[in-house]
């Protein structure tokens, strides 16, 4: 027999035969009690139901549905996928279409024949469930869109879906991060997401001499200057039709940003030595870990050009601030490269997960991958440990002094075990579930209302 547990469905009525009735020709789902409405929420909080039954005239006025509707509105605001079925009187038809346009999933009026409770029940919570994994499905999509990014943040999650709304569209996108952020990893993904056809060049401002950077950006004609024996097509061109990333734009010389600029209005370019308009149809992603505007107010980034960049601005948090992916992108990295080495993939010991847990990561995902690369090849047998990494283990101190709102605290604490048993585990659901002692539909749910994706 199955361990799983079942549906949690909610029962809100205050009539207590009533409820008990209800939950009697319920039993084939696992029914949590409420009488009134603060009991309803405290419940509600507690279990996460996908399913609530409720009648709208609840105490301290019975008679009233003002109780309800609060409730009702409540619940929704909590949880806007849950399924209330509202259960109302014979001669209660406004209340209850009033219900269904506030949220409410459908309405049954009282006295309510069984089977058909039962059947309503059941099709909100397949509908429920087609929707969770709907969510899930295109989460996945969106991960494919997004090619090797590997992140389990909210914070990066919402850039990520920053980027596929970009996507579609011509805006100009401008990445500010740390150096090592994945500022190129995100450009590469906004192209790749688009529908554009052309290719996907990068191109460092800060790594190509100035003297050598607008013929690199623009090209040039034959005898444009000495050594200039053929027609180059610059990096403009080559993109054009797809994207260009102008990585440390914030770098780029003052001549070359009024000539960028100048490209960005007109969409058209003129190569080293000629005279012929050459329109170019190519996105530009700049990039940069300096601060633009403390640039702009000490005269060395025109504000006009910063304007043109920054239609969309992203920025992206260090890898110290991003909960669990440090972890998370360990794993990915000892994949591939063990694929790459042709070894089997060596597990992380739990002094290495702590080290990676509190180590400030300065040098970002870069350094990670530098660590990650050398231990791969360096370690002894099948367990990467600290000591592989070169990470110190940090000893267990006293944490900062904790919330005392309750329903805070244990948010906080279940959102952090969930995101860490999955980082952990490498995202494997099962196993995941089993270090939390909770069961797959449950982790499931937690996922879902604490928007862990």
């Amino acid at each position: 027999m199955s361990a799983e547990r079942l549906p949690t469905l909610l029962i809100v009525e205050d009539d207590l035969a009533l409820q008990k009735q209800l939950k009697w020709s319920l039993d084939r789902f696992e029914s949590a009690l409420a009488s009134d409405a603060p009991s309803a929420l405290l419940q509600f909080r507690r279990h996460s139901p996908a399913v609530v039954t409720m009648d709208l005239g609840l105490p301290p006025d019975q008679d009233s549905v003002t109780e309800g509707f609060a409730l009702l509105e409540k619940l929704i605001e909590l949880n806007p996928s849950v399924k209330v079925i509202v259960l109302t009187g014979q001669n209660d038809q406004d209340n209850a279409l009033r219900a269904i346009r506030l949220g409410a999933y459908d309405f049954l009026a009282k006295p309510v024949d069984p089977d058909v409770l039962a059947l309503t029940v059941e099709r909100a919570f397949r509908l429920h469930e087609l929707q969770q994994e709907n969510r899930r499905l295109q989460m996945q999509q969106h991960a494919e869109a997004l090619g090797g990014l590997v992140t389990r943040d909210p914070g990066m999650q919402r850039i990520c879906r920053t980027v596929e709304k970009v996507a579609p569209s011509d805006a100009t996108v401008l990445l500010l991060g740390e150096s090592g952020t994945g500022k190129e990893l995100l450009a590469q993904g906004l192209h790749d997401a688009s529908r554009r056809k052309g290719r996907f060049i990068a191109i460092n401002c800060a790594a190509i001499p100035e003297t050598l950077l607008e013929s690199e950006l623009f090209g040039y004609e034959r005898g444009a200057f000495t050594g200039a024996t053929k027609t180059t097509v610059g990096k403009i061109e080559t993109a054009n039709g797809g994207t260009l990333m102008l990585d440390e734009i914030g770098d780029l010389p003052m001549p070359l940003q009024a000539k960028l600029l100048r490209f960005l209005q007109e969409r058209s370019i003129e190569r080293l030595g000629g005279r012929q308009e050459i329109p170019v149809d190519v996105r530009i992603v700049g990039a940069t870990h300096q601060n633009l505007k403390g640039l702009i107010a000490e005269g060395r980034f025109r504000e006009d050009l910063f304007y043109r960049l920054a239609e969309i601005v992203v920025e992206i948090p260090p890898l110290r601030d991003r909960a669990g992916d440090a972890v998370l992108l360990t794993h990915a990295m000892l994949r591939r490269y063990a694929s790459e080495m042709r070894r089997p993939v060596p597990s992380l010991a739990d002094d290495a997960v702590r080290a990676i847990e509190a180590h400030g990561w300065p040098g970002n995902v870069r350094e990670l991958q530098n660590l990650v690369k050398r231990a791969s090849i360096m370690a002894d047998g099948d367990r990467i440990t600290a000591e592989d990494l070169n990470l110190a283990v940090p000893d267990r101190g006293e944490g900062e002094e904790p919330s005392l709102d309750l329903r805070t605290v244990r948010e906080r604490a279940e959102r952090a075990a969930v995101i860490a048993a999955l980082s952990r585990t490498d995202g494997n659901i099962v196993k995941a579930s089993e270090l939390l002692g909770v069961s797959r539909p449950t982790l499931y749910d937690l996922m879902n209302r604490l928007q862990i994706k």
